[in-house]
C-alpha cells in the first residue's frame, strides 16, 4: 500500500485539505460581512438624500404645494399669468438680491416656481400667498418675497433658494 499522492490520483488527505480550506474561506467571508455591511449608510439616510419625483398635473393654476426633500420644505407654485407678468415687470436693480424671474424658472415652464421654503433671514418657514407681493411671507420677522421668491421687503438678505431640479416630462419634475 502506497501513501504517496499524485495529480492523477488524489488522496483522501488532499480532499480534506481542499474541503477545510473552502470551509475556512466561506466562514471568514461570513464573519467579515457584518463588519463591511455596517459601513454602508442606512436606508433612511439614502432616502433623505435621494432625488424625488413630483407629479405636477394635480396642481391647479394659482395653487402651491409643499413637498420635502432632504428634510427641507420645497414650495412648488403653479403661477398665474398675472403673477408671472408682475414678477417680470419688477426693476431688478431695485431688489436687495437682484435676480431676474427668468433666472429662477426653467425656460418653457415659466408657470412653475420651485423654491426651498426656508427664510434666508433666520430659517423660518414662510407662508405662501401672503404679504404685499402675492408671494411668500415670513411671519417671524416680516420678510416678504414676491411670486418669484425674491426678497422684496424685510430683514432677509437673499432670495429663496432654487433647489436643483429638472423637468422629466411636461407634468413631472425631479428634485435633487
Amino acid at each position: 500500500m502506497t501513501t504517496a499522492s499524485s495529480a492523477d490520483h488524489p488522496t483522501r488527505r488532499d480532499f480534506l485539505f481542499v474541503a477545510t480550506g473552502a470551509a475556512a474561506a466561506v466562514g471568514g467571508a461570513a464573519a467579515l460581512w457584518p463588519f463591511i455591511s455596517q459601513m454602508n449608510p442606512d436606508a433612511s439616510t439614502i432616502a433623505a438624500g435621494a432625488p424625488i419625483d413630483v407629479d405636477l398635473s394635480p396642481i391647479a393654476e394659482g395653487q402651491d404645494i409643499k413637498v420635502f426633500w432632504r428634510g427641507k420644505p420645497i414650495y412648488i407654485s403653479h403661477r398665474t399669468k398675472k403673477q408671472i407678468d408682475e414678477a417680470r415687470a419688477v426693476n431688478v436693480a431695485s431688489l436687495p438680491d437682484p435676480q431676474t424671474d427668468e433666472a429662477r424658472v426653467k425656460a418653457g415652464h415659466e408657470q412653475w416656481l420651485v423654491v426651498i421654503g426656508i427664510c434666508t433671514h433666520l430659517g423660518c418657514i414662510p407662508i405662501a400667498h401672503e404679504g404685499n407681493y402675492d408671494g411668500f411671507f415670513c411671519p417671524c420677522h416680516g420678510s416678504q418675497y414676491d411670486s418669484s421668491g425674491r426678497i422684496r421687503q424685510g430683514p432677509a438678505p437673499a432670495n429663496l433658494p432654487v433647489p436643483p431640479y429638472q423637468f422629466v416630462s411636461d407634468t413631472k419634475i425631479q428634485i435633487g
